[in-house]
């Protein structure tokens, strides 16, 4: 969840525009939604190849920002690393993506230098999620709905956060970790989030609604959680946003950092209720 950060400055008049940015927010956001619903819905290695390609990219922003440095070639390495942790996974499973996580870990280990902790716990985090989301998918199409659902959950989430924080202002939520984010910003997450989940459950299941409301409003609160960790870890080592690389919204770490915690309990509820392969399942069947 990108915060509003500091709006541009009309030219004609000097004042700051709080919404200049929104085109290319918009218009990179229609990108990444058409990427990630075909994605869930082709499956199958398309899936696992984005997966590990989107988020060998996040790392890439991690290992930057934890060594203080421009990339090395261990950093090359262990980025080349968490794209295998997705690619390897249509063919030898968790068990395979897990073995190649500890492979990465050792590597960045026996390299040492700046950071080398902080890059081990960027390696477990986004194999974790790495794994979470690709056995999220399965092989069924119930798999691409919950993803469509949690994808729901967090986005709108994030988006209504980020416009109803903007419009309305109000007092901080966090303003020694995240100065730019609003309670107010923060309910219209939850709600629109909650709500736009209930839908979409509504529509994909003959669930109890009520379990739909409770999880969406769940997802909706780990997500803001998971932002703000990100906007802590940042303010940690003193960087605004983790790259640029999609316009109007930032670096891909800036963009996946609310999936975290909802990806990971998809995957506690959804093993719990049905079992490590049938999560999707297990999520949405009730």
């Amino acid at each position: 969840m990108s915060e509003p950060g500091d709006p541009a400055v009309d030219a004609a008049g000097g004042r700051r525009n709080p919404w200049a940015d929104l085109g290319p927010r918009l218009i990179s956001a229609s990108v990444m939604i058409v990427l990630t619903a075909t994605a869930l819905f082709v499956g199958g290695y398309f899936f696992a190849l984005v997966v590990g390609a989107v988020f060998a990219g996040a790392y890439r922003e991690w290992e930057i920002m934890v060594s203080r440095a421009p990339l090395t070639s261990t950093g090359m390495v262990l980025i080349g690393l968490v794209a295998l942790f997705g690619l390897i996974f249509p063919v030898f499973g968790a068990w395979g993506s897990a073995a190649v996580i500890f492979i990465a870990c050792l590597v960045a280990l026996v390299a040492r230098g700046e950071g080398m902790w902080w890059r081990v716990l960027g390696l477990l985090i986004y194999g974790a999620i790495i794994i979470s989301a690709l056995v999220m998918r399965g092989e069924t199409i119930v798999g691409a709905w919950a993803g469509v659902y949690l994808g729901m959950v967090v986005w709108m989430t994030d988006s209504a956060a980020f416009f109803t924080g903007r419009q309305i202002g109000g007092e901080k939520l966090a303003p020694d970790i995240s100065p730019g984010k609003t309670w107010s910003g923060a309910l219209g997450g939850l709600a629109l989030g909650t709500g736009a989940g209930l839908v979409v459950w509504v529509l994909a299941t003959d669930s109890p609604w009520w379990i739909g409301l409770l999880l969406s409003a769940v997802i909706s609160i780990l997500g803001q959680l998971g932002d703000l960790s990100e906007s802590a870890v940042k303010r940690h080592f003193r960087v605004k946003d983790s790259g640029d690389i999609i316009p109007g919204h930032g670096g891909l770490m800036d963009r996946l950092d609310s999936l975290t915690f909802g990806v990971l309990l998809v995957l506690v509820i959804g093993t719990l209720h049905m079992g490590f392969g049938s999560v999707a399942e297990g999520l949405l069947y009730w």
